[in-house]
């Protein structure tokens, strides 16, 4: 009897189990999500001084849109930041700090808003 009820277990579990690599790929968040993510903390943490969309002027003049960030710190050095608590920023910037998951959706969205560089003036 034990090893029927064994048997009819395994089979009825069996359907469930998934290989290693595909559950961790689908438990992983796609690409436009950690984007949405970062974009949610940048409106939750930082809009109140910096312009955070694609578009728009800050409200605080000596914080930059967001859209241009990245031609003003590199990428490593900004996620390096977020992670240990930032220090850059405007004279009354809080200080804050984001776990690693964080920081990589913040930086994912700073990416995908970036303002193509500007053409060179002839």
């Amino acid at each position: 009897m034990r090893v029927a009820l064994i048997a009819v277990l395994v089979v009825a579990t069996a359907g469930c189990a998934l290989p290693v690599g595909l559950k961790s790929r689908a438990s992983e968040p796609s690409p436009a999500a950690v984007v949405e993510d970062g974009r949610a903390i940048a409106e939750a943490q930082c809009a109140g001084c910096h312009a955070v969309g694609a578009f728009g002027t800050s409200p605080r003049p000596d914080a930059p849109p967001f859209r241009t960030i990245l031609t003003r710190y590199r990428a490593d050095v900004l996620e390096e930041e977020l992670d240990n608590g930032i220090k850059l920023g405007h004279p009354d910037m809080p200080r804050f700090q984001l776990n690693p998951q964080g920081a990589s959706a913040l930086l994912a969205y700073l990416r995908s808003i970036q303002a193509p560089p500007a053409a060179p003036k002839p």
